[in-house]
């Protein structure tokens, strides 16, 4: 599995058994259409597989993350996987349940109804979940190896 720059500064991720003459073919405007229409393209990071169905999976897995993870396995930043793994929609959650204290689990709201103008007091529950986000398959940890050592 491997990772382009093209000279737009976009991504292109694919997968190879022989990455010298694969990135020699995209270089010479014979690979991808993506790649054809951005030439120069530099390669910026791959990992290597005993097992091709491996690496055509982790293909698939690296071309749905976002600019951003991209960049951090680029750069070698695995710390910064599981955040960027969250989807846009739930990084809200994440920031008002680290905003919410652990004391504040039950609170009073007042609230108004137009209807009949009275005041009610009610209990409600914060309930926090925690969801561990593994970045790597089980069946991949410790079988890659990339251009900077084994992850």
């Amino acid at each position: 599995m491997y990772i382009l720059e093209c000279a737009d500064g976009s991504y292109y991720t694919g997968s190879t058994n022989n990455i010298e003459l694969r990135l020699q073919q995209h270089q010479n405007g014979e690979g991808a259409n993506h790649t054809k229409k951005r030439l120069p393209v530099k390669l910026v990071y791959y990992e290597e597989f005993q097992r091709i169905d491996d690496a055509f999976y982790r293909e698939k897995q690296v071309q749905g993350w976002s600019r951003k993870k991209k960049e951090a396995l680029i750069n070698n930043e695995t710390n910064k996987l599981p955040k960027l793994s969250m989807a846009y929609r739930d990084l809200n959650k994440v920031v008002s349940r680290a905003s919410t204290t652990k004391e504040a689990s039950t609170t009073k709201e007042t609230s108004t109804t137009k209807e009949t103008s009275t005041t009610k007091e009610t209990s409600t529950t914060k309930e926090t979940s925690t969801t561990e986000i593994n970045p790597l398959p089980e069946v991949l940890e410790g079988n890659i190896t990339n251009k900077k050592g084994t992850i």
